[in-house]
């Protein structure tokens, strides 16, 4: 049934007076004894619930989370000067703060459309750039503050470690093969070579990057050798061919079978 003029009239006027009601309550705060409290208050827990939001869905998040836990309670253990330690702080916000802003980006891009677009991918590719940034610098300040302080520490174990023997290395990448192997074919999955419940070539890479460490007695070549070890896990990631799982697992297997080896063959 076709509604009068009048009828149209009455429904505009009651839809606008109804917006008017809506925009009032929602101004309300300001008309307050205390809009400025009420307002930070709101804002405040906005921002929270902003962090929780990005903690709980983001992995990289939980990620940078448990690395600067850790980083933190490791600067315990050194005595840093008090601007050492604003350095540090500075870093880690850093990260944090470039990580919530790719995924502000990212959720709004998601908003803007849901067809892939060429400016989309700019715009998040940019973000996810400027995180990676945070992080190499914050890679790079961590070393400049801590490298001095571990470096008469780790010289020395690396020195009792490498009069052990350089053949030992042969022979623990040959155990890491035949272990790699025999879980694969314990555990039903997986190839030799690829795939399976134990990364092989993580295995390897971590282990050589171990035999590295222990042999060079350069604390700087040790840090490249296990940065390389760690690129040949993150490419079997990005392959999809392991799982982040796998990967540790076959890190700790390369790791643990070369440092057994040397400190079981003494000369």
């Amino acid at each position: 049934m076709k509604e009068t003029n009048d009828e149209l009239k009455a429904r505009l006027r009651a839809e606008y007076e109804k917006d008017l009601e809506i925009k009032s309550n929602l101004s309300r705060k300001y008309d307050d004894k205390n809009p400025r409290k009420i307002s930070m208050i709101k804002s405040f827990n906005y921002a929270v619930e902003g962090i929780i939001y990005s903690l709980m869905s983001q992995r990289n998040m939980r990620v940078h989370y448990v690395f600067a836990v850790a980083i933190l309670f490791a600067s315990l253990f050194f005595e840093l000067t008090r601007i050492e330690i604003a350095i540090l702080f500075i870093s880690i916000i850093f990260v944090v703060v470039s990580e919530m802003i790719n995924t502000a980006v990212e959720s709004a891009v998601d908003l803007t459309t849901t067809e892939y677009s060429p400016l989309a991918k700019i715009a998040k590719d940019v973000a996810a750039g400027a995180v990676l940034i945070a992080a190499l610098n914050a890679v790079a300040t961590g070393y400049l503050i801590f490298f001095d302080k571990l470096n008469p520490i780790t010289i020395s174990v690396l020195t009792k470690m490498r009069r052990q023997g350089i053949h030992v290395t042969f022979v623990g990448i040959i155990l890491i093969l035949i272990l790699v192997i025999g879980i694969k074919t314990y555990a039903k999955s997986g190839t030799a070579f690829q795939g399976g419940i134990v990364s092989g070539h993580a295995a390897l890479g971590f282990g050589m990057a171990t035999s590295i460490s222990l042999l060079s007695e350069d604390p700087l070549i040790a840090t490249l050798s296990f940065l390389m070890a760690a690129l040949v896990g993150q490419s079997r990631i990005e392959g999809k061919i392991h799982s982040l799982h796998e990967v540790v697992l076959g890190a700790i297997t390369g790791i643990t079978v070369i440092i057994f080896m040397f400190k079981l063959f003494k000369i």
